[in-house]
């Protein structure tokens, strides 16, 4: 498990493949200068319940990974994440599975909330 480090001070613990695709999704937007929220839930051994965090160029953020290799990307993974962060809601961490099944056309527990694909 790696963390994201928001700000000054929060930590958020996030496992190293995940926070790895958010790394890159999230330089993306940054470096276009664009600012979004980022969301995903707790699982219930984290205590449930949701995050949103605005991300913006101007604070300080940090990806500190617990594994010593790079993970390796999935495309799709990346590619729906970032067509999530394009919709009101903004840039949704979901389970890789989940991006395959959208990807694929299927519904989702994003769909349901209205931030899966074409929304």
């Amino acid at each position: 498990m790696g963390y994201l480090i928001y700000g000054n001070a929060s930590e958020y613990e996030i496992d190293d493949r995940a926070l790895a695709h958010l790394k890159v999704v999230i330089g993306s937007k940054l470096r276009r200068q664009e600012s979004f929220f980022l969301n995903w839930v707790n699982e219930p051994e984290a205590g449930s319940g949701r995050v949103s965090l605005w991300v913006s160029p101007s604070i300080p953020l940090q990806f500190r990974f617990f594994g010593s290799r790079p993970a390796t990307l999935n495309r799709i993974w990346l590619e729906v994440m970032a067509d999530l962060s394009h919709t009101v809601r903004g840039l949704v961490l979901i389970p890789e599975a989940e991006a395959e099944a959208i990807k694929r056309g299927e519904k989702s527990d994003a769909d349901e909330e209205g931030v899966g694909a074409g929304v």
